[in-house]
Parts: C-alpha cells; structure tokens; sequence
C-alpha cells in the first residue's frame, strides 16, 4: 500500500491562541477597565493571536531554527569569538521588538495595565518563541534596573534603545551573575572590579575581571554584571553592579580600548537538555569596561528589580508553554476518530476527564501569574498600597516556583493526550517539555525561592497580611454563588488555618518548600474565588464553569498533599534532618537519628 492510500488522519487546527483561550480573555476583561479593553488592547491580541499562528509561526518552523555556533577563530588564527545566531531566532527576537515587548512596560500608555497588556502579548507567543523572552526578560529587568538606578547618561543613551521598537537599533541585555564557586551563591563571586579613576557620559569607569560560567544572552549588546569591590571575606556585601557594553557600534560610541567585545572572550556554548536556539555560554572578562549602576557595594539590592522581573517572565514562560501544549491536545480531540471513526476524541469522557485536569491546572496557573501581574504594574506605577507591595514581594517567588513545578507536569498529559502522535517531534509539545524544564532552574530553583520565601515573611505581618486578603475575597462571595462553592470556601478557610500554624515561631527550615507549594495552591484558589464572584456578579456566560473549576481546586488532590505535606514536616521537625541524611547517604554517617 502506498502512503497516500488508505486512512489519512485529519490534522488538527489550534486556532488563534488568544480567542480560543480558556481563560485568559475573561481575566483580562475582569482586570483592564473596559474602556481600555473593549476598545483597544483586546483588538490588538486578537489581531497578534493570528499574527502568532501565521508569520509568528513560519519564523518558528525547524528549518529556520536551529542551535546557535561559536566561531572562535578565523582562518587567519586570530581570535574573533563571533557568535552565529539562526535566522529564525533572530526573526523571533526583532518581532517581539516591534510588537513592543518589552516597549510597552515603559511607554505605559495603559499606565498600570500596561504589564497585564504586554504580558498577556508574551503569553500567546511564548509557546512558538524558542525562549527568546529568555533575553528579553533580561532586557526588561535591565531597563528597570536603569530607570530606577542608571545615571543620566544611562538614562539618556541606553535606555531608549532598550525599550525600542526598532530591531536595527534596540539593545539586548544579559544578566551575567552566576560563577563557577558559588552557583546561585553570589557571595562567591570571584570577578574584580577596579576603578580606572576616569568617568564619562555613562559614569564612572571601572575594569573588570574573571569569568562568568552562564551568560543567557550571549548574543546581546549590554550586560549586567555584578563584580567585587571590596575585599573577598566580605561576601556579597563587597559586591557592586556594572553596566557592559558589548558589541562593537556600543564599543565605538562608549570608546572601548577593544574594538569587537570589550574584553569578554565567549570560551563555550553550554551543550543543554533544551532552549537550544538560546546562546548560553561561558565568559571571560579580561579588562572589560564597565559602569557602575547605583550605590558602591550594594550590587545585590541593585540587581534585585532584574531578578524580581525575570522570575514573573519564567512564570509566564511556564504557563504559556502549558497554554500551547493544552491547545494542542485540544484542537487534536477535535479531529481523532476512534471505534471504527465512529467517534471523536472529544465525545469520550474518560479523555475528556484527561483535558479538564489539565485544564484545571492552566486555569489555577493563569489566574496566579496574572495576579501577580497585576502587582508589579501597580507597584511600577506607584499606585499600589504597601499591603500590595508586600504581596508582590512574597509572590514574586512563589508564582515562578509554583509555576515551573505544575506547568511540565500538566504538559506531559498533554503529550500523553496525543498517544503516539505527542512523543513526536513535529508537534512541538517535547520541546517545551524540555524548554520548560530549565524553568525549575533559572532565576532560582524551588529550594532557593522557597529560602527566599521565608526571607519574605520573617516579619510575622506579612503572613497575615496574605490571609487578611484572602478572607476579603471570600466574604465578597455572595449567597447565590455561596451555595454552590460554600463547602470548597470552608476547605479552604481551614487551610488559611493551617498555613498560620505553620509559621508559628521559630519557623523550621524544612517547612520552606512545602510552604511554597501550599501557600501557591492556596493564592491560586482565592484568585480563581475573585474571578468566580466576578463572573457570577455580572452573569458572564460560562459562570457557572468558574465557579466549578474555583471548587474543583480546592478539592484537588494535590492541593490536598500539599497541606498533609506541610503538616508532617511540623510534626517531624525534630527528626527529618537526621533521617533524611540517613536515606541519602546511609546509616553509618548518622548513626544519631
């Protein structure tokens, strides 16, 4: 038999990522003021949505990306170090540019809305971008970082270029902190920095030294970098924040001593699991020119905004990532017969069940993320009240955690929707499992962002200030959504509960992880509740699907894990060091337990 005879399987059509979202039109519709929504900013996703499927698409396709190269000598044996980038990733990055990301953030044309506007922009790329928001995100935080602390030269001549529209002329950051002793422990950060006593537009000079292990953004045209200033027993209190400039028009106009990389020597690209289009790569800093960004030796509290920034784009990686792979499987339910062709996928509800687990978790995801969305513009914006602030604060890492540890998961029942046809390549669906995976990684693992967690609830207020907003949701509930959800709200109130109880002085350390996870199934739920009363208020059509996916939630069994997790980790406190090192490493070394 030939190929072209016999049963031909229907592709499938996913449609325009934004009109056919489960969720996300309806957030926005609740979070952007109608004028605003109805008028301009949903007209403009529904016109990307199609932009995305169309050319956005086309930039994407295999044959146009491919794994960037180092050429690192000529055939003259001279060392150039040029980094050869694929068309299509080079595509990708100036048409994100031109769509105005991350422009939008900084025109602030929707004032506190212009983060919900140009994330959401980001959020029905993400899937097709090959993690080209990774530098991106970084250029973002870099433009913060120079808004807030840059000096008016910076502001002036870098800034701009930043922000801009243009591909020929915008600038792309990288945020270079990670070195080999100290990992994300920055307190051993070996690269020195030494005054050169001069100054010019951009500020005050100094020459760096020593060697950057990971360098998202290879590619770009400036970097962030932190490097030491005062001695090496001062850890990261002796750390200052460096703007570089890297390639050579900058290197021209900024008048470095070397002509085509200002001192930075590109030693390898990592050989990664995924983002393969992504130039990562290990760096060299040999006399490198750079200008110092904020106050002397508080590099750490200086770079903060770039890491803040960052962690809520690796969220919207996450689930927008998720986002692509559900609509996948979605759109392929619509068109796969089964039982002889009798049937579609769609009409069997043990599949169907499949989709609305994963369903549920996009939904619980969308809804966090977006909250916190919605707190950076309003903090940016110097609208937000300091109860708000401070919930960004403890947000901040949790939806980024939270995020990367649901979104794979959900992803692979994505795969497995497809059966057979989900572990090929050609779907695209094992490339963001792979891309999303480096998610539970950059910008802090779930461990280091649980730590970070804590730090942001030391102060026992803050905690229940978090609670005190909860309940001010739920009391909103009113009695004709009340009766459907109200044994989800109790569930839920006695985890509020529960979550005071486990941050009763001293806080043990191993509750730090758990905590994370909890206290995001926790946020999730009460922003699915906001949504509910919002959609029940107005008699949205598909209200009652709010209100069943707000009570599924709760009622899911993971959220229900998380608390018993919680819970055994306070009852166990004493042991669970002992016995975990005695699992690890074996008995012998701990004989104590």
């Amino acid at each position: 038999m030939l190929v072209e005879q016999g049963f031909q399987q229907v592709p499938f059509q996913e449609g325009n990522p934004y009109t056919q979202d489960p969720a996300l039109p309806s957030l926005l519709r609740r979070l952007i003021p109608p004028r605003l929504f109805n008028e301009e900013i949903e007209l403009e996703l529904e016109r990307f949505g199609a932009e995305v499927i169309t050319t956005i698409r086309a930039q994407s396709r295999g044959d146009r990306i491919s794994p960037p190269k180092l050429v690192q000598y000529d055939n003259w044996g001279r060392r150039i170090d040029e980094l050869q980038t694929s068309e299509g990733w080079r595509s990708l990055k100036a048409t994100a540019q031109r769509e105005g990301i991350p422009g939008i953030f900084y025109e602030r044309k929707y004032r506190e809305h212009s983060r919900l506007f140009g994330f959401a922009k980001a959020f029905i790329m993400v899937g097709d971008s090959h993690e080209v928001f990774c530098p991106l995100s970084m250029t973002d935080g870099a433009a913060r970082v120079v808004e807030l602390l840059g000096t008016e030269g910076m502001k002036k001549d870098v800034l701009p270029r930043l922000i801009s529209r243009n591909p020929s002329s915008a600038f792309v950051a990288g945020q270079w902190m990670t070195e080999r002793p100290g990992g994300s422990d920055v307190s051993q950060t070996e690269t020195k920095a030494q005054s050169l006593g001069d100054s010019d537009s951009l500020g005050s000079k100094y020459s760096l030294d020593g060697f950057k292990w990971f360098s998202s953004a290879t590619d770009g045209d400036i970097a962030l970098a932190l490097a030491r200033t005062g001695p090496a027993d001062s850890g990261s209190r002796g750390l200052s924040l460096f703007l570089i400039p890297l390639r050579e028009a900058l290197n021209n106009r900024f008048g470095s001593s070397t002509i085509s990389t200002n001192g930075v020597r590109v030693h390898r690209l990592k050989n990664k699991i995924g983002t393969h289009a992504l130039p990562t790569a290990e760096l060299s800093l040999e006399q490198t020119t750079a200008y110092l960004v904020g106050p002397l030796n508080e590099g750490v509290n200086n770079i903060i905004p770039v890491l803040n920034i960052t962690r809520i784009w690796s969220a919207i990686s996450s689930v927008g990532g998720l986002r692509k792979c559900l609509a996948i499987a979605t759109a392929y339910a619509n068109v796969r017969r089964i039982d002889g062709g009798k049937r579609l996928l769609r009409d069997v509800p043990l599949h169907v069940a499949q989709l609305a687990s994963i369903n549920l978790v996009y939904r619980a995801l969308t809804h966090l993320v977006f909250g916190a969305v919605t707190l950076l513009g309003r903090v940016e914006c110097g609208v937000a009240s300091v109860e708000e602030q401070n919930r960004l604060r403890m947000f901040t890492p949790i939806v980024k955690g939270f995020a990367a540890e649901k979104a794979v998961t959900a992803m692979e029942e994505a795969m497995a929707a497809l059966g057979g046809q989900g572990y090929m390549e050609e779907t695209d669906i094992g490339r963001l499992i792979r891309d999303g995976l480096v998610e539970r990684i950059w910008e802090g693992t779930t461990t280091v962002l649980s730590l970070d967690l804590l730090r942001s609830t030391t102060n026992p207020a803050r905690l229940k200030e978090f609670v005190s907003w909860s309940y001010s949701i739920i009391l909103m509930c009113p009695p004709g959504l009340l009766k459907a959800v109200q044994a989800a709200i109790q569930s839920l109130q006695g985890r509020l509960d529960s979550l005071l109880a486990a941050f009763l002085h001293p806080v043990p350390p191993l509750i730090a992880r758990p905590s994370l996870m909890f206290i995001g199934y926790i946020a999730s739920a009460i922003y699915l509740l906001e949504h509910a009363i919002w959609s029940h208020s107005r008699g949205e059509e598909g209200y009652e699907i709010d209100a069943e996916v707000f009570r599924r939630w709760v009622n899911d069994g993971s959220f229900v894990a998380a608390e018993q997790d919680l819970d055994r980790i306070r009852s166990e406190v004493k042991f669970a060091d002992a016995s975990n090192s005695a699992i690890v490493f074996g008995k012998r070394d701990h004989a104590k337990l």
